[in-house]
């Protein structure tokens, strides 16, 4: 009996071939497409989950309530992990960590190293997994180095490495360290990435061992794992005086400043942030927030997609049933049963959808590749593997193929069986469920379109935006000399200045947008003024800083070489003038430090965008750097720009050939930094595009479907004389109607969608009506095309043909 169904199956679906194929095509398109989107997703959510400990791990940051409302802040003092852990009940294991770029040698050659600098208890509280060396305690020694295996092999080759000798430089000194263990590959879903590991206490005297009393200088983060027993809200709740005893001065200059506590009445509370949701903060109005939305919104965009085309798939089925009306009268006169009608047509539905399935895996393995290259993921088959997916997507199958063909079955086994031979259907104007299905088809299609159209607009206007600086000219590169830094920048200005399309070079201890390197960082200090408390993010500069990036003075002047003064001097930008609320900011002197040195203020210039772009303008202070310069700026002029590039890489590799050149252009680095947008819009977009195909395949197939229907009401009207166009607006209106209803509904989702997501940025585009008209014209044309397509055949068809008598 089972054959007998599946050779009927295969025969009927052959004998239709042009909808088999289409619903193939389909299907095996969404399926493709929704694997690959649920493939990224899923990998992104899963990030840190294969630490062993992943629920127990917490990033530990602050809360405190300033004039301006609440601000978090992740970064902590040097002395304040191990007080913690020492006074508050509840800490099973803690590790302090940061991170930065090495200059390691070894047998004369020099490797650029990505580095992490941990306190011992790291390596038991995260399961980085160590194959060769020390898998205890690899960095409980100072003089210790952990590399992982690609990074072995690239410095040591062939050679052993546990036990080897490399040299580091800190603080102008070359330090030997011992490899005491290798990493095994880091699993891709992490939010920590290194080549290198180093013990806490290797960092450089600016940031370790001049700060070991000082509470007032946050440089570095805190993880922690918990005791089984304590909760994070009871940890949280129990560091109340551990803040109050160590943060007394800060918190008493919030109170002085008028800042008001928090609903718990403290005024500085610590708080823990679980690591599986470290790679989904972001910055919300100055708080740490966690916001998966992006991950879960790609996720919706592939059920999204595999609704409409199994939507599609029940409508072109119901189209194609219309066919089989005398089919379904002889098995009906014969003694079918409904059920074996039914069984029928659900053989037919899951065996193409079950193709299509194959047919969108199939397609989906051949296109990862491509995927992971286009969108920067490692993204793999493993994240969908999870069993529970697995069986969800069978019942999933299972669910639509009944509706697929059970509902048609449904429908033709409910008529007479004399009206089932006959093949006669009567036309039902008032299909609620056809018009349903097509209105929420392209209510997703429009909403989509128009999230395409205003990411594209938002992110249009981050890389177009006037930020303060020339992105277009500078190039900027990280400094990895093993030399004196202020002396390879003079090395690197004598070799630049004959050169004509070399204007001008100077150097800064951080970067513009996201380099080569993959840094991007700031450093903030906080000092009283004035009886207030004021936090500035501080820039060490060279000489002709603002020069070079054209950064525009409105007050004061730059630094100056003839000026010694200026060693004590400090240039500030409009928001920090704001802060200090004095009329003539170049008036006020700014007592910072541990030894209280008196700067005074020579300069004041206009915001810039130094940080993300997504971001409010913060204060920012620029002191003249000596040791610190990291990152060397080089304005070239604009009609040479690839070639005066090639220069100074030429140049770059001349003076340091052992170190690879990690220069970029300043709006490469900005257009870097806004890869989350690039990703979304991409993918929206290609969701988009795919589910307006889709919709066009559902809406083509119930066009034919009132033509099959409306085939002697046409014949008709074509013997008493209507036209062409007539008959097209006949059988279009309805459907036109539909698109209609479905652009009222999506504009206001799209709108409100839009509206929320755009609150993440501080600086972002206006929305407007004719974003979502466009968005509604774009599905509207695509859908007229369509049913013309599908109507015009039938319009031009002969009458005789279509009032035959059976």
């Amino acid at each position: 009996m089972l054959n007998i169904k599946i050779k009927i199956a295969i025969r009927n679906l052959f004998k239709d071939r042009t909808n088999t194929i289409l619903n193939i095509i389909g299907l095996t398109a969404a399926f493709g497409s929704a694997f690959l989107l649920c493939v990224y997703s899923l990998y992104e959510l899963s990030t840190d989950e294969f630490h062993k400990n992943h629920e127990s791990i917490y990033k530990i940051y602050t809360n405190e309530q300033t004039t301006k409302g609440p601000k978090s802040s992740d970064t902590h003092p040097i002395p304040f992990a191990n007080a913690l852990q020492t006074e508050v009940p509840g800490i099973e294991k803690i590790s302090r960590y940061v991170t930065g770029g090495t200059l390691l040698t070894y047998n004369g050659n020099t490797f650029r190293v990505s580095s992490a600098w941990v306190d011992p208890p790291f390596f038991d509280m995260f399961s980085f997994p160590i194959s060769k060396g020390n898998k205890t305690t690899p960095i409980t020694d100072k003089n210790s180095i952990v590399l992982n295996q690609k990074m072995a092999n690239t410095i040591f080759a062939q050679e052993m490495a546990i036990g080897k000798t490399v040299i580091i430089q800190r603080d102008g000194v070359e330090v030997p360290l011992t490899v005491s263990a290798i990493l095994e590959e880091i699993p891709s879903a992490t939010s920590m990435n290194f080549q290198a590991v180093y013990n806490f206490e290797n960092l450089p005297d600016a940031y370790y061992a001049n700060n070991l009393d000082r509470w007032d200088n946050q440089n570095h983060a805190v993880y922690t794992k918990l005791a089984p027993e304590i909760t994070p809200e009871k940890f949280e709740a129990s560091t109340k005086d551990f803040s109050n005893l160590h943060f007394a001065e800060v918190i008493a200059n919030s109170k002085r400043d008028g800042a008001k506590p928090d609903a718990n009445g403290n005024f500085r509370q610590l708080k823990l942030l679980p690591l599986k949701d470290e790679s989904f903060v972001i910055n919300k109005n100055g708080l740490i927030t966690v916001d998966r939305s992006s991950q879960y919104f790609v996720l919706g965009i592939a059920f999204l997609i595999l609704f409409i085309a199994s939507v599609n798939f029940i409508n072109m089925n119901l189209a194609k049933s219309m066919n089989r009306l005398r089919e379904v009268g002889i098995r009906k006169t014969l003694g079918a049963k409904k059920m074996e009608i039914l069984l029928q047509f659900w053989s037919e539905s899951m065996m193409v959808y079950g193709i299509a399935f194959i047919f969108g895996g199939l397609l989906s393995y051949i296109l990862i590749k491509p995927f992971q290259i286009l969108f920067e993921t490692k993204a793999s088959f493993i994240s969908i593997s999870n069993p529970s997916i697995i069986l969800g997507t069978l019942i999933s199958i299972l669910l639509i193929t009944l509706i697929a063909g059970g509902y048609p079955a449904f429908t033709l086994s409910r008529l007479k069986t004399l009206h089932a031979v006959k093949g006669k259907l009567e036309a039902n104007g008032k299909n609620i469920i056809r018009n349903v299905l097509i209105i929420v088809q392209f209510s997703i299609a429009i909403f989509l379109i128009g999230g395409t159209l205003i990411l594209w607009q938002q992110l249009d206007y981050l890389r177009n935006k006037d930020l303060g600086f020339n992105k277009e000219q500078v190039i900027a590169f990280p400094l990895n000399t093993k030399q004196e830094r202020k002396k390879a920048l003079q090395l690197f200005r004598d070799e630049f200045s004959g050169n004509p399309d070399i204007l001008s070079v100077t150097a800064s201890d951080n970067i513009l947008g996201l380099g080569k390197d993959g840094t991007m960082m700031t450093s903030v200090i906080s000092f009283d003024y004035k009886n207030r408390l004021i936090a500035t993010h501080m820039l060490s500069v060279d000489y002709d800083y603002p020069e070079t990036l054209d950064i525009e003075f409105i007050k004061g002047r730059s630094f100056n070489r003839n000026f010694q003064s200026d060693s004590v001097a400090v240039v500030i930008n409009e928001a920090m003038a704001r802060e200090l609320a004095e009329k003539n900011p170049m008036e006020a002197h700014l007592i910072l430090g541990d030894n209280s040195t008196r700067f005074s203020i020579i300069g004041v210039v206009k915001d810039f965008n130094f940080q993300n772009v997504d971001q409010q303008i913060a204060p920012i202070t620029f002191f003249l750097g000596d040791s610190t310069l990291r990152y060397v700026y080089v304005k070239v002029a604009p009609n040479n720009l690839l070639k005066t590039y090639e220069y100074v890489k030429e140049t770059w590799n001349k003076m340091e050939p052992n170190t690879a050149f990690l220069g970029s252009f300043l709006d490469e680095n900005i257009d870097r930094s806004l890869k989350r947008e690039r990703t979304m819009m991409t993918m929206i977009g290609s969701g988009s595009i795919l589910a307006i195909i889709l919709s066009c395949f559902g809406l083509l197939a119930l066009s034919l479907l009132v033509v099959s229907q409306r085939q002697k009401e046409i014949g008709i009207r074509k013997v008493i004389g209507g036209s062409l166009s007539s008959l097209v607006i006949l059988l279009t209106k309805d459907f036109l109607q539909l698109v209609i209803v479905a652009f009222f509904i999506a504009t206001p989702l799209a709108w409100y969608a839009a509206h929320q997501w755009l609150q993440n940025y501080a600086y972002r585009i206006d929305l407007n009506l004719w974003t979502f008209l466009v968005a509604g014209g774009i599905a509207l044309i695509i859908a007229v095309f369509t049913i013309i397509f599908g109507t015009v055949k039938a319009a031009l068809k002969n009458p005789v043909e279509s009032l035959k008598m059976e």
